[in-house]
């Protein structure tokens, strides 16, 4: 894989280059992907998203993201908790989604398990930022051939999700989750966002 994996658009903004497929894309590119979150709810969604895109496109999950949260009440993990065999059968019959029962039923298997997390560390942001890795741990230059598929961190924090009950969430799954989320920043040099995002890491922090 070659380092020069930078696009610059119509508006003359360097982006990474997974982005360029689409309109959706770049804008989730240039304002969440990498951008750190502490909202319950949203960590709880992306880990869920990230679980049904397994085997897909993420631009196929982020153009159907509004139908999935519509089916499951936006990823209040506490309704979710009480879906039951009905709430299957719906989101079943629901095709703004993607129709898979059993990562419908992981969902609020992962909901109840989101639920004891809260009740044992305060928020589900109180644990998952336990695994955010050290600046020590990271290549000094984040360029498309140092970017891994998992990571030391992804590989702990999703052992750790399966010991406590969590269900798909695998180590791949689980560094796409910390990317996005921004455990990790790897808008790669030369992306006009990775400055934006690396702010945004320091002040939240």
């Amino acid at each position: 894989m070659t380092t020069d994996k930078i696009i610059r658009g119509e508006d003359r903004v360097h982006r990474c280059w997974w982005c360029g497929a689409s309109p959706d894309y770049i804008a989730y590119h240039d304002t969440e992907w990498g951008f750190p979150v502490h909202d319950d709810q949203r960590l709880f969604e992306k880990l869920i998203l990230e679980g049904f895109q397994s085997g897909l496109s993420w631009l196929t999950i982020l153009r159907k993201r509004e139908g999935f949260r519509a089916g499951f009440a936006r990823f209040d993990f506490r309704k979710v908790a009480r879906f039951g065999e009905k709430d299957v059968a719906r989101l079943l019959q629901d095709a703004s989604i993607v129709r898979h029962r059993g990562k419908i039923e992981s969902t609020i298997n992962n909901a109840n398990r989101a639920i004891e997390m809260v009740d044992e560390f305060g928020s589900l942001a109180n644990y998952i930022w336990k695994f955010e890795p050290s600046a020590k741990s990271r290549p000094s230059k984040i360029t498309a051939d140092v970017i891994p598929s998992s990571s030391p961190e992804s590989i702990a924090l999703s052992k750790d999700l399966k010991k406590r009950g969590w269900s798909f969430v695998g180590p791949t799954t689980v560094y796409a989750f910390m990317q996005a989320m921004g455990l990790v920043n790897d808008h790669l040099e030369g992306c006009s966002i990775r400055k934006q995002a690396s702010l945004a890491r320091k002040n939240i922090r």
